[in-house]
C-alpha cells in the first residue's frame, strides 16, 4: 500500500473521509469522519477541543461548513463531542441537529452548544436517497451507545468499539490489530458476555469496512478476523485484579 498522507484528509470509502488528528506521540487517536452526499454532508464523532484546528482544515478542504446538516455523536465522550459548540458557529444553519441518543443526550447537554437534536429513537436517518442505520450498543461503554451503519457503502462507523491503543498507529488495520485492541477493550469494555454478544448482531451487517473512533480502519479482508477476535477477549479487566 502507498504511503498515506494523514496531514490531509483521507477517502477510506466513496465519499467517506477520515478527517482526523495523528500525533506520532500518542499511543491513543481519535477518528472523525465526514459523509458527503450531493449538497448535503454529515460528519461523525467530530472531535476535541485540542483536535478542533486540525478536524476543520480537513473538512473545509473538502466541503463548506455550510454543507452539513447533521452532527453524529456516539457516545458523550469529550474527545468526539466537545468540539460541537465551536462546528455549529462554523455551520451557522438553523437545520443543523446533533443525532445521538436521549440517554447521551442527558450529558452533552452540559457542553453548552445550542444545536436541537434529532434522537437515534425517532429510526433511521435518510442521507442521499439511503438510510443511515443506528444501532444501539448499550454499556460498550456507555449505556446511550450506538453505532452507525451506512449501507450504500457498507460501512460501520463503530464509535468505541473495534477501537485500540497502538505504538506506531496507521490509518489501516493489518493483521495486528487483535493485539492493539485487545489492551483498549480488556481494561474499556464491561465485564460479561455484552462484547461478544454485539459481535453476533454486527456478523448480520454486510461489511466492507469498520471505522472506529479510536484506533485504525478495518477493510473488509480483515472484517471477519477482528470480529472473532473481540468475540475472545475477557473485558472488566479491572475487577481481575
Amino acid at each position: 500500500m502507498a504511503k498515506i498522507n494523514t496531514d490531509k484528509a483521507v477517502e477510506v470509502a466513496a465519499n467517506t473521509y477520515w478527517v482526523g488528528f495523528y500525533d506520532p506521540k500518542a499511543n491513543f487517536h481519535c477518528n472523525p469522519y465526514l459523509l458527503v452526499d450531493g449538497d448535503d454532508a454529515i460528519i461523525i464523532d467530530p472531535g476535541s477541543i485540542p483536535h478542533f484546528p486540525t478536524v476543520a482544515r480537513k473538512v473545509s478542504s473538502i466541503i463548506k461548513f455550510s454543507r452539513i446538516s447533521r452532527i453524529i455523536i456516539h457516545h458523550q465522550d469529550p474527545d468526539l463531542a466537545s468540539n460541537i459548540t465551536v462546528f455549529e458557529k462554523l455551520i451557522n444553519r438553523k437545520d443543523l441537529r446533533v443525532v445521538t441518543t436521549r440517554r447521551v443526550s442527558f450529558l452533552t447537554d452540559f457542553y453548552g452548544f445550542k444545536t436541537p437534536y434529532r434522537m437515534v429513537e425517532e429510526g433511521d436517518l435518510n442521507f442521499g436517497g439511503r438510510n443511515l442505520q443506528f444501532h444501539r450498543t448499550p454499556y460498550l461503554h456507555s449505556p446511550g451507545a450506538f453505532t452507525t451503519y451506512d449501507p450504500k457503502t457498507k460501512t460501520l462507523f463503530s464509535s468505541d468499539i473495534f477501537g485500540a491503543f497502538s505504538e506506531g498507529w496507521d490509518l489501516y488495520a493489518g493483521e495486528d490489530y487483535p493485539e492493539k485492541m485487545w489492551t483498549f477493550h480488556h481494561t474499556y469494555m464491561p465485564p460479561g458476555d455484552i462484547l461478544k454478544n454485539q459481535m453476533k448482531e454486527f456478523e448480520k451487517l454486510e461489511m466492507d469496512r469498520i471505522c472506529s473512533q479510536h484506533g485504525s480502519v478495518i477493510e473488509k479482508k480483515w472484517v471477519d478476523f477482528n470480529i472473532n477476535a473481540l468475540k475472545e477477549i475477557k473485558t472488566g479487566g479491572y475487577l481481575q485484579g
